[in-house]
């Protein structure tokens, strides 16, 4: 099971001065292949301070240049994870380009403002189901989770704002590394990776061997 990827070169002169622009050039791309599924969708892992490893798809809802922005329940694995360890790994994997961008670093979370401003934005079924899984938690069945979901419904019908979850929020993943990776006949892939410099706004890139 295995395909010869044939592409475009990638070079360093192709790339954007910062990660952040490149990603936008790639995004919009990706937006606009119908043969990508949920171009914002990205794998994300964490791990448990021990190391640990723990790897999920979860959506991007935002990104600009302070990171790449998701919203989960901060009780959940990843949220318990990422409270006693900060650093992530996104993946997004958009096989059909063979290309994947890989980023690195650290979550912090968003600002309540932020958080309720998104949450407002999401469909009402949805902000019912905000409240109604107890994200990650063991639960005896299905319907107990329906039930939970119909109780809420009862109580916020369509016409009426939901509150926001206390323990629910967004991550900010401010990036370390932003890896671009394009693929390539006989697997000589292009792995072009920018690498902070600092603690500032600059970035240097270097080629990865395959």
């Amino acid at each position: 099971m295995r395909e010869q990827y044939r592409t475009t070169e990638l070079t360093v002169a192709d790339l954007a001065p910062e990660p952040i622009e490149q990603f936008t050039r790639w995004f919009k791309e990706t937006a606009t292949n119908p043969a990508i599924h949920e171009p914002n969708a990205m794998v994300v892992s964490t791990a448990t301070p021990d190391g640990r490893p723990s790897s999920r798809t979860v959506l991007l809802k935002h990104f600009d240049e302070a990171g790449f922005v998701f919203y989960t329940n901060y009780g959940s694995r990843k949220g318990t994870e990422l409270a006693a360890n900060p650093y992530i790994s996104l993946l997004f994997p958009w096989h059909p380009l063979a290309r994947q961008v890989i980023v690195t670093g650290r979550a912090v979370r968003t600002g309540r403002d932020e958080t309720v401003a998104y949450f407002r934005t999401r469909p009402h079924g949805s902000q019912l189901g905000a409240w109604a899984s107890h994200q990650s938690s063991a639960i005896e069945s299905r319907e107990e989770l329906l039930a939970r979901y119909e109780e809420l419904a009862a109580r916020y019908p369509d016409d009426e704002q939901v509150p926001v979850p206390p323990e629910w929020g967004g991550f900010r993943v401010v990036p370390d590394t932003v890896e671009f990776w394009q693929g390539h006949e006989n697997r000589l892939h292009d792995r072009l990776r920018y690498v902070r410099v600092g603690d500032g706004d600059d970035w240097r890139v270097e080629r990865l061997s395959p």
